[in-house]
C-alpha cells in the first residue's frame, strides 16, 4: 500500500511539472516573437508605365518573406520586412522614391528596384550609401559593370545573355549578314554594342544598324530583311513594321520575350492599328526569353516545386488572367531574389557574430557589414522555383536561354541554349516557319518539275484514239486483203505502216512519264522504251511507204529495156527492203544501248523566288533521258532518218504523175510521204531546243507523232474504205467470190496465161522484122545490080512492073514462112508478091504494125 501511494505522489508531481513547463513556454512565446529583430527591405515595384512587372512580382515577394519568417533555420532572430512603392518604371519617379527610402526611417539593409532604367539610376547612387541593391527585373547590360555598380546584383539575367544564343543561332542558320534596330535607351545600346562585338567575332556582318527615340518610322524604312531588332515601344515599332510590309516567311524577327504571351492582342489605342494588323505582323518572330521558371519538378530552398509555386501565386492573385498581369513570368525572379537575399543574409550572422557585429548594426556607413553581404550573394548557390541561382563576378545570374517562335498566335517552345557550355538543344516536334536564310544567303529547295497532267491525258486521249483508229484500219485491211482493189495496193505492207504507226502512238505515253510517276530508279526503262517504240514505229510505218514508192520509181522512170527486167519484182523483195531498214533500225539501237545506255540526268535552272510568301529559293530540276554522247547518237540517227526523208520526198514528186495498177496507191502513200517528213524535219530540232521546258517539247513531239499518223491512216485506209462501200465493190465481189468459189485465182491465172502469150507472139513479131529488113537489102541490092547490066532495056521499061519470076529471091519459099508463123498471120503472103509490089514506092511500113495486132 505504502508502494502504491508513493507511485501515485510521483505521477501527481510529473503532470504538474508538465503543465508547468507548458504553460512556461506558452508565456514565452509572445516575449519570443516580440524578441525579433526586423531587417528592411527598401523595394520598388512598377505598378504601371512601360512594364508593370510589379503586379505579380509583389506578390511572390510577399509569398517568400512569409515563407522565410516561418522559418526557424534561417534569420531565426530577424524578421524580414518589405517597405515597397510604386515607380511606374520611370527614372524621375524612382529618384523622388528613392530619397523618401534613403531619408526616411527605418534604415534599409537592402534595395530592391525592378526596371532596368530604375536600377541603373539606384545602384548608381547606392554606392553612396554602402547598399547592396538586388533587382529582379533588370536586364540591362550596362549593369554589370562594376566599376560602375559596384554592389549591384539580380536574378535576371543580362539582356547579353540572349546575344550568345543569337549567335548560335546565326551560325546554326548559316546567316552572314544581319540588320538591326533599337531604340536609343541605355539597355538596347548596351545590348547592340554586346551584339556587335560577338557577331563580328563570329565572322557575321551588321549590315544596317538603325536607331529611333521615339518615331520608328523612319528607321523601320531604311531596313531590309531584319533579323535582329530590340524595342520598348513594340506596338508602335510593328505597325510601322506592317505599313512597310516588312514581315511574312521572308523576315525573321528577333524580339525581346519578356513581353506577355498576348501583348500584340492588346490594343494600344494611341495607335491606329488593329489587333488583326498586329498579329499579322508578328506571325513567325523569334523570342530569346530567360528560362524563369524551373522546368524540372525539383523542391529547392524554398521547399516548393515550380508548379506549387505557380499554384499559390495563382491564388494571391485571385483568379486574375496571368496573361493580362504584368511581370507574371518575372515572377519566379522576385521569388528567388527574396530567399537569395535572405540565405545571405543567414550566411553573415556567424562570420558577423565573430567580429563583434550584427545585422541590427547595419548603418549607411557600416562598409563592414555590406562587404560581408556582398561576399554572401557572391557565393550563393542553390534551387529556387526560377532554376539554379548563381551569379558571375558581375553580379548577374546565369540562366539557361528558351528560345521561342509566334506559330498561329501563339508562342511555341523550340530550343534551350546553355551558354555555360555552349550547348544548343532543340524540341523533336517543333514546326519551323520562316526561319532560314537572308535574301543573299537564302535556303535553297530543290523542286523537280514535272509535265502537266492535264497535257499528258490530253495528249494520251489523242494517241489512244489514234491507236484505236490504226488498229481498224489492219483489221480492215487483213479482212479485205482477197478484194482486187485492195490487192493491188500491197496490203502486206499496208499493215506494216499500220502497226508502225501504233507503235509510234505508243511512244506518246512514255514521252510523258516522268520522276512523278515512277522511281527515280525505274526511269532509265522508261527511256528505253521511248527510244525503241519512236525508232521500231518509224522503220515499219515509213519504211513500208518508201519502198512502196521506190518500187514504183524504179519500174517507171528507167529505160525501156530496165523497165522490163525490173517492171515483175516479186513481192518478197519489197518486204525484204522493209526488213533491211528495220534491221539497220534494231542494228544501230542496239550498239547505241550496249555502247553508250541511256540514263537519267537532272538539268538545273536558274533559282528562283516562291509565288508565296517563303524565305526560300526554289531550285528548278528537270529529269532528262541521256547518255555521254547523246549528241553523238542522235546526230548518226537523225543524218540516216533525214536522208531517208528527203529521199522519199524526191521519189514521191517523181512519181506523182505515174499511174499503176500494180500500186494503186501510191499517190496516196506520197502525199503520206510529204506530211510525214515535213513534221519530221520540223518536230526535230524543235524538241532539241525545247528540251528545256518540258510542257511545251512533250507537246510538239505529241502533236507531231499525232498529226504524222492520223494524216498516214486516213489518206491510206480512208480512201479503201470509202470506195468498198460507196461503188459496191466490197459487196460485189464478196458474192462472186461465193459463187465461183476461186474466181479470182482463175482471173490471175489467166492474167499469166495471156502475158506468156503475149511475150511469145513479141518475140516472134520482132524476128520477122529483122527478116523483112534483111530481104529489102537483098532486093535493094538486086535491083542495082540489074540497072548496070541493062540499062538501056531498063530505060524502056521503066513504066512497067518487074515480073513476079524475077522479083522472088532466090532463098525465098512462102511456104517455108507460112508454116512457121501462126494461124492468125498465114494471109500476110501477099506482102511478098511480084517484083513489082516489093518497090520502094509500093511497099511502105504503114502495113507492118499489123503484124502487133
Amino acid at each position: 500500500m505504502a508502494s502504491t501511494e508513493r507511485v501515485r505522489t510521483l505521477g501527481r508531481v510529473w503532470r504538474s511539472l508538465a503543465l508547468l513547463y507548458a504553460l512556461l513556454i506558452f508565456l514565452s512565446w509572445p516575449c519570443a516573437v516580440a524578441g525579433k529583430k526586423k531587417l528592411y527591405i527598401g523595394a520598388l515595384f512598377p505598378m504601371s508605365g512601360g512594364w508593370p512587372g510589379g503586379q505579380a512580382c509583389l506578390p511572390a515577394a510577399q509569398m517568400a518573406l512569409d515563407l522565410v519568417n516561418n522559418r526557424t533555420d534561417i534569420l531565426p532572430d530577424y524578421e524580414l520586412e518589405l517597405i515597397h512603392y510604386d515607380s511606374m518604371c520611370d527614372p524621375g519617379e524612382a529618384t523622388k522614391l528613392l530619397y523618401d527610402l534613403l531619408y526616411t526611417e527605418p534604415i534599409k539593409i537592402v534595395l530592391m528596384p525592378g526596371c532596368s532604367s530604375v536600377s541603373t539610376l539606384v545602384a548608381e547612387a547606392a554606392r553612396m550609401w554602402n547598399l547592396i541593391v538586388f533587382s529582379y527585373g533588370s536586364s540591362s547590360p550596362a549593369l554589370s559593370n562594376r566599376q560602375r555598380f559596384p554592389t549591384f546584383f539580380r536574378t535576371h539575367p543580362s539582356a547579353t545573355l540572349h546575344n550568345p544564343t543569337r549567335v548560335r543561332l546565326f551560325q546554326k542558320w548559316g546567316w552572314t549578314k544581319i540588320a538591326t534596330i533599337q531604340q536609343t535607351t541605355e539597355v538596347f545600346t548596351s545590348t547592340l554594342d554586346d551584339l556587335e562585338e560577338r557577331v563580328k567575332e563570329a565572322g557575321i556582318e551588321i549590315s544596317v544598324r538603325q536607331s529611333f527615340l521615339t518615331d520608328p518610322a523612319v528607321a523601320v524604312k531604311n531596313l531590309k530583311p531584319v533579323l535582329g531588332t530590340q524595342t520598348f515601344k513594340t506596338w508602335f515599332h510593328l505597325w510601322q513594321v506592317f505599313k512597310e510590309k516588312l514581315y511574312g516567311k521572308k523576315y525573321v524577327w528577333f524580339l525581346i520575350g519578356w513581353y506577355a504571351d498576348n501583348w500584340f492582342k492588346i490594343k494600344d489605342p494611341a495607335i491606329n492599328c488593329t489587333v488583326e494588323n498586329m498579329t499579322e505582323a508578328v506571325e513567325g518572330h523569334v523570342t530569346t526569353e530567360i528560362v524563369m521558371l524551373n522546368p524540372e519538378t525539383v523542391r529547392g530552398a524554398s521547399n516548393l516545386t515550380s508548379q506549387e509555386f505557380l499554384a499559390q501565386l495563382m491564388s494571391r492573385l485571385g483568379g486574375k488572367n496571368p496573361e493580362e498581369t504584368g511581370g507574371f513570368q518575372e515572377a519566379p525572379l522576385a521569388y528567388d531574389a527574396v530567399w537569395a537575399l535572405a540565405l545571405a543574409l543567414n550566411k553573415t550572422v556567424a562570420p558577423l557574430r565573430a567580429k563583434g557585429w550584427t545585422l541590427e548594426d547595419f548603418n549607411y556607413n557600416n562598409k563592414e557589414i555590406t562587404a560581408e553581404i556582398y561576399r554572401a550573394l557572391n557565393t550563393s548557390s542553390f534551387e529556387g522555383v526560377s532554376g539554379h541561382v548563381v551569379f558571375d563576378a558581375q553580379g548577374s545570374r546565369m540562366a539557361w536561354t528558351l528560345i521561342e517562335q509566334l506559330q498561329g498566335g501563339s508562342y511555341k517552345k523550340i530550343g534551350y541554349y546553355d551558354s555555360t557550355k555552349g550547348n544548343l538543344s532543340w524540341y523533336g516536334n517543333d514546326k519551323w516557319i520562316g526561319l532560314g536564310p537572308p535574301a543573299d544567303q537564302t535556303r535553297v529547295i530543290e523542286e523537280f518539275r514535272y509535265l502537266s497532267q492535264k497535257l499528258f491525258v490530253s495528249m494520251s486521249v489523242f494517241a489512244g484514239l489514234g491507236i484505236l483508229l490504226g488498229i481498224v484500219c489492219l483489221s480492215f485491211n487483213i479482212y479485205n486483203s482477197s478484194i482486187r482493189y485492195i490487192q493491188n495496193s500491197q496490203p502486206y505492207l499496208n499493215n506494216m505502216t499500220a502497226v508502225g504507226c501504233v507503235l509510234a502512238l505508243a511512244a506518246v505515253f512514255p514521252l510523258g512519264i516522268d520522276g512523278l510517276h515512277v522511281h527515280r530508279s525505274q526511269f532509265p526503262v522508261v527511256c528505253q522504251f521511248r527510244l525503241w517504240l519512236l525508232g521500231l514505229g518509224f522503220s515499219l510505218a515509213y519504211g513500208s511507204m518508201f519502198t512502196k514508192i521506190w518500187w514504183v520509181h524504179t519500174v517507171f522512170t528507167k529505160k525501156d529495156e530496165k523497165k522490163e527486167k525490173r517492171k515483175h519484182l516479186e513481192p518478197w523483195k519489197l518486204y525484204a527492203t522493209v526488213a533491211v531498214l528495220l534491221a539497220i533500225d534494231v542494228l544501230s539501237l542496239l550498239i547505241w544501248q550496249i555502247v553508250d545506255p541511256l540514263h537519267i540526268t537532272v538539268e538545273k535552272f536558274t533559282k528562283e523566288a516562291p509565288k508565296e510568301d517563303l524565305d526560300v529559293l526554289i531550285q528548278p530540276l528537270l529529269e532528262h533521258c541521256s547518255s555521254e554522247k547523246m549528241n553523238t547518237w542522235l546526230g548518226v540517227v537523225y543524218g540516216y532518218k533525214g536522208l531517208l526523208l528527203l529521199l522519199g520526198i524526191f521519189l514521191a514528186y517523181e512519181t506523182k504523175s505515174i499511174s499503176t495498177e500494180k500500186i494503186n496507191d501510191h499517190r496516196a502513200v506520197g502525199m503520206a510521204i510529204y506530211n510525214v517528213a515535213v513534221l519530221c524535219m520540223i518536230t526535230a530540232p524543235v524538241t532539241m531546243i525545247l528540251s528545256s521546258q518540258q510542257d511545251a517539247s512533250f507537246a510538239f513531239a505529241s502533236l507531231a507523232i499525232i498529226f504524222s499518223v492520223y494524216i498516214t491512216l486516213v489518206v491510206l485506209f480512208v480512201p479503201k474504205i470509202r470506195r468498198l462501200i460507196t461503188r459496191g465493190e466490197w459487196q460485189s465481189e464478196q458474192q462472186d467470190t461465193l459463187k465461183t468459189g476461186s474466181s479470182n485465182n482463175n482471173d490471175e491465172e489467166k492474167s499469166r496465161q495471156l502475158e506468156r502469150e503475149n511475150r511469145e507472139l513479141q518475140k516472134i513479131i520482132q524476128e520477122k522484122e529483122e527478116r523483112v529488113t534483111e530481104l529489102r537489102n537483098q532486093l535493094a541490092e538486086r535491083q542495082a545490080l540489074r540497072s548496070r547490066r541493062r540499062p538501056s532495056v531498063q530505060n524502056q521499061n521503066q513504066n512497067h512492073s518487074v515480073p513476079s519470076s524475077q522479083a522472088e529471091p532466090p532463098s525465098y519459099s512462102p511456104a517455108t514462112d507460112k508454116q512457121s508463123l501462126p494461124a492468125s498471120f498465114s494471109n500476110s503472103s501477099n506482102l511478098y508478091q511480084g517484083e513489082g509490089k516489093l518497090s520502094r514506092n509500093n511497099c511502105h511500113n504503114s502495113r507492118l504494125p499489123l503484124l502487133y495486132k
